[in-house]
């Protein structure tokens, strides 16, 4: 096999000057970004007590983002990827030195940092569907899994020390300080991407709506595809079930407040456990396994539903985001290696606004069901239809199928097979 000879004797991706930078960047601005959630809403609710005013916080920024991701998809694949990402860095980091200036003066106003939020969720919209053009065009083809496989890595380990330094600056300076670190971490990613080489694919000129339908004419081409993204939106549904109901559960039945820090730590854990295991492991029909691998969060709902004792709930959160960590980069190769270079920022955007948009159901649904029925009924409902919706996905043609992979050109090839050395 031609292609596994490439595969093996590949350098790794970080061994090249363009993808390190790229990476030395996007692990900087996931370290910030894991530092906010913990940081933003002790900050509001201690400047209002009121979390009606967190929930509108959260909001700013996560309206604009749905709104605009599409629009954000179609800049990425128009324009320079690069460009786009550095300069949603620089307004990122003007958005975040805004609302850490506002918690360092003592007296924060609501309505600036709300303002600012919308403002950085509109940036987010454009910088999201930029990170598969980068990767693609600062990677050959034989080494993707690989640099999806680093970046994965990045991404479970930030999660996992972020909100621990979080706290810490929280506890110790403020939280001002954690916006003003997130700041920092954005300007510091934009200069080490402005130092990024980008090889692009030019994209012929046409209206915004022809853009957008040819985007969603890709998605909707590949079965295996849109089918997982029904899974993936489940899940993330799911999830914010689970976030909205879980902490009162863990710490009403379950032992208190640290049984939740345990919960939430040893899901981080599982989330850097799968990414490692994503970068050695190769299996021949990697979107069918992931997919599967995602099912397993039916497991803590269901759990928390009965509910299960501690440690037996916990070890089921870890396995199922243990899941998720693998299914991060093996989807993310897939997906590069099969949509056309062109159109790649679109359909990830797609991917994203999918994803995104099952969120605040979720967050919605979940407390009202709770509320009318108890708590049990919205986690057992959102077991089986995470579980469902991808499990489903190994009866789909597509799905099963993808174990050699799709070229861009249309034409299949065998998978490169890399031991990850």
């Amino acid at each position: 096999m031609p292609a596994a000879s490439s595969a093996v004797h590949a350098p790794h991706p970080l061994r090249t000057r363009d993808f390190r930078l790229l990476f030395a960047g996007r692990t900087l601005s996931l370290l910030g970004d894991a530092v906010i959630p913990a940081a933003l809403a002790l900050a509001v609710l201690k400047a209002t007590g009121s979390t009606s005013a967190l929930a509108l916080v959260l909001a700013c920024a996560m309206v604009p983002k749905l709104l605009l991701l599409p629009l954000g998809g179609v800049a990425g694949d128009r324009f320079d990827a690069r460009t786009i990402a550095l300069t949603t860095d620089a307004v990122r980091c003007v958005t975040q030195l805004v609302v850490g200036a506002q918690l360092l003066s003592g007296s924060p106003t609501l309505w600036v940092i709300a303002a600012a939020e919308v403002v950085g969720g509109a940036a987010g919209a454009f910088a999201m569907p930029t990170g598969a053009p980068l990767v693609k065009g600062t990677v050959p083809t034989a080494a993707l899994h690989r640099a999806n496989a680093a970046l994965g890595i990045a991404q479970s380990a930030t999660r996992l020390g972020g909100p621990l330094l979080g706290g810490t600056l929280v506890l110790t300076v403020g939280a001002g300080w954690a916006f003003l670190l997130d700041a920092a971490t954005f300007a510091v990613s934009a200069v080490l991407l402005a130092a990024v080489r980008v090889a692009r694919v030019p994209v012929p000129r046409s209206s915004l709506r022809a853009d957008l339908r040819e985007g969603w004419q890709e998605v909707r081409s590949r079965d295996w595809y849109w089918t997982s993204l029904i899974g993936h939106s489940a899940w993330n549904g799911a999830a914010a079930v689970l976030m909205t109901l879980g902490p009162a559960i863990a710490i009403g039945r379950l032992g208190g407040e640290a049984t939740w820090v345990v919960f939430l730590w040893t899901g981080s854990a599982g989330l850097l456990l799968g990414s490692l295991v994503a970068g050695r492991a190769r299996p021949r029909r990697p979107v069918l396994i992931a997919n599967l691998g995602l099912a397993t969060y039916a497991l803590p709902l269901v759990l928390l539903a009965l509910p299960a004792p501690a440690p037996v709930t916990i070890a089921a959160y870890g396995i199922a985001q243990a899941g998720l960590g693998f299914l991060s980069p093996v989807w993310e190769t897939a997906v590069q290696q099969a949509v056309p270079a062109h159109a790649l920022a679109r359909v990830t955007s797609y991917d994203w606004l999918l994803s995104l948009a099952a969120m605040p159901l979720g967050y919605l649904l979940g407390p009202l069901a709770a509320t009318a029925w108890g708590p049990e009924v919205p986690l057992l409902a959102a077991a089986v239809i995470v579980g469902g919706c991808c499990l489903g996905t190994a009866l789909v043609p597509g799905v099963r199928r993808f174990g050699t992979e799709e070229r861009a050109d249309g034409r299949a090839v065998e998978r490169a097979v890399d031991r990850g050395r």
